[in-house]
């Protein structure tokens, strides 16, 4: 065959091959229409928009034919109620952080943030390189869930306080709305913590029922308006130095996905993780601007709060550790990785950060 007829009929076999393919191809994607419900109220546009982003790129991804309704908390069911309502088949999925279900099991505290752990980036490296995924979910299992990386705060703030804190002993009977397992070491200084979802903060500070609260940072924390009732703002959210945020994935649901539908809800994962700590680290800083400008009063942590916190920390870390071995397991896989990262990280990062940090104010 001459070399022009078989570039003219390999061509046609081609397209006639892509024309048979196509349609093949979407007819065995199903449709399917599932619901994701989050622990966040829609005002939250960066943590509530996380798992709108996620939604939205698995249905652009699908032509449509994967569809995920999201849900604001207290539409299906309230914010911290979510993992529940995934366990039990109520919604195909959720967005959330683990450790709001620390009262389950304390190994929960892993999969967001656990009280001196990694920054954002060692913890997402520890989920994914680490063994972090591997070792959670065969934990999840236990409750009928898989996860899936969906949000990254980055490090956050300290919370807001009536009062300012200048020593330990102004913790003690401090009723302080603080998330997740960081609350038992609160309560190793004296502090009275109190676990409330997002939209239920400001009310209970403004009416007194609380003395503190942390939430995120500054973008979310002026927008919640915490400001305008306790003007101490605190820094650094020791207890979340990066925490990650997951897709949680009712178990029998996941494993009748198809396995191209699980590479797309996966890779979605990826993206609104991305995006939101993009979101985040853009919307932060000006945020805080705005804080100080309506009187916010900045204050870094009194350094003998911060040792007395670690100390209290690394306590309870061993006595849980001692008692349960899913969170031993954990314990020591994230915080082997952690400590080998920072040796890293001090050496050219950090330095790095520090040296353009203080160049920023000139």
């Amino acid at each position: 065959m001459k070399r022009r007829e078989f570039i003219k009929v390999t061509g046609l076999g081609a397209a006639a091959a892509a024309s048979i393919a196509a349609p093949a191809i979407a007819q065995s994607m199903p449709e399917l229409k599932w619901r994701m419900t989050t622990s966040w109220p829609k005002s939250l546009d960066t943590l509530h928009g996380g798992a709108e982003i996620m939604a939205k790129v698995v249905g652009e991804a699908t032509d449509n034919k994967f569809q995920i309704q999201t849900f604001a908390a207290g539409e299906i069911v309230p914010g911290l109620q979510v993992l529940d309502a995934v366990q039990n088949g109520t919604v195909e999925m959720g967005h959330t952080a683990s450790y709001y279900y620390f009262g389950k099991d304390a190994a929960f505290t892993f999969g967001s943030s656990i009280p001196f752990g990694p920054n954002s980036r060692l913890n997402q490296a520890w989920f994914m390189f680490g063994g972090g995924k591997e070792i959670l979910n065969e934990f999840y299992k236990n409750y009928n869930f898989t996860s899936l990386l969906a949000g990254n705060t980055g490090c956050q703030m300290g919370g807001w306080f009536r009062k300012e804190v200048t020593s330990v002993a102004d913790l003690q009977g401090l009723k302080f709305r603080i998330g997740g397992f960081a609350g038992r070491v609160m309560q190793k200084l004296g502090c009275v913590p109190q676990q409330l979802a997002g939209g239920d903060i400001y009310p209970a500070l403004e009416k007194g029922t609380i003395d503190a609260a942390e939430w995120v940072g500054p973008y979310d924390d002026e927008r919640l308006g915490f400001y305008k009732v306790a003007p101490h703002y605190y820094f650094p959210g020791w207890w979340e130095g990066g925490p990650m945020l997951l897709a949680i994935v009712n178990l029998e649901k996941w494993n009748a996905l198809p396995k191209y539908y699980q590479a797309i809800l996966e890779q979605a994962g990826h993206y609104a993780n991305n995006w939101m700590m993009a979101k985040y680290d853009a919307q932060n800083p000006t945020a805080l601007r705005k804080l100080l400008a309506n009187g916010t009063k900045l204050h870094p942590f009194p350094q003998p709060v911060m040792e007395a916190s670690f100390k209290a920390a690394k306590e309870l870390h061993s006595e849980v550790a001692a008692t349960n071995a899913n969170f031993k397991k954990m314990y020591e896989s994230l915080m082997s990785f952690t400590n080998s990262g920072y040796q890293w990280f001090q050496v050219a990062e950090v330095g790095y950060d520090n040296f353009m940090a203080r160049h920023s104010q000139s």
